[in-house]
């Protein structure tokens, strides 16, 4: 069904499969395509009351696709530029509750990713990093948003200006994440989770989802982000941001 993914169920749960372990799952335009195209598969799927979404390989998701940025500028138009707030919209409206299980890399579009699941659970040896602003871009596609509504305004401007690398313990304090367990135990106790959230009532749940999300979307909505894209066509237009991304690139795929 997909090229960059795989998606299953198992009665009432499912799972989301993040498919090219040989590049660390990177987020690509067609993998942001898909995925927005996989929750809305999931939606049809209407026994699936839960989602597991994960990596396959070994990282959860190392963020843009770099090689993409260092060749033709498939963002250089507002729409591709906003395929990436499309996906995590489409995450966040998913009818099943998500559950992102994080191992290894989560880095810049995975973290948005990630922040668009309804539960994260880590293994105790991911990372995690949200590099934009060291390729001289802001964070989009919603990011900012979701990242105050897990970890505050201050914590969020933290992570996101200075790229600095943060690992499970100091995303469990900040509350990103809802559990750290070690890595060996990883699949074992995300599979519980989900199948423990498809086990009951669906309405109580997914009511409960429903909830929780409208009442946050007052305060933390995203429906600004649809502005993003246009800052992400700005940074590719700046020369002081062009320059930024060329020498970052330069260090990270030679």
């Amino acid at each position: 069904m997909f090229d960059t993914l795989t998606v299953e169920t198992e009665g009432s749960w499912g799972k989301l499969t993040l498919n090219r372990p040989d590049k660390l799952n990177p987020l690509s335009t067609q993998a942001l395509q898909e995925i927005a195209e996989a929750a809305r598969w999931f939606d049809e799927q209407r026994e699936v009351k839960a989602v597991l979404v994960r990596g396959a390989g070994r990282a959860f998701c190392a963020g843009a696709d770099l090689a993409k940025f260092a060749g033709p500028q498939e963002l250089s138009t507002r729409e591709a530029a906003d395929i990436g707030r499309r996906m995590a919209d489409a995450m966040d409206e998913m009818r099943a509750v998500s559950v992102a299980a994080i191992h290894g890399w989560c880095i810049g579009g995975g973290v948005v990713l990630a922040s668009a699941c309804d539960l994260r659970i880590a293994a105790d040896d991911a990372r995690f990093r949200i590099p934009e602003v060291d390729l001289g871009i802001p964070l989009t596609w919603g990011g900012i948003p979701r990242l105050v509504r897990e970890i505050g305004p201050a914590m969020t401007k933290e992570l996101v200006m200075t790229c600095r690398e943060f690992g499970p313990d100091e995303a469990l304090r900040m509350g990103f994440l809802n559990r750290v367990v070690p890595a060996a135990e990883l699949t074992t106790v995300a599979e519980e989770t989900v199948k423990s959230l498809a086990a009951k009532a669906a309405h109580a749940v997914l009511s409960t989802k429903a909830h929780v999300n409208a009442i946050t979307a007052q305060a933390f909505g995203t429906g600004r982000s649809w502005a993003d894209a246009d800052a992400l066509v700005t940074a590719f237009q700046d020369p002081e941001c062009d320059q930024a991304r060329r020498d970052y690139l330069a260090k990270r795929l030679r």
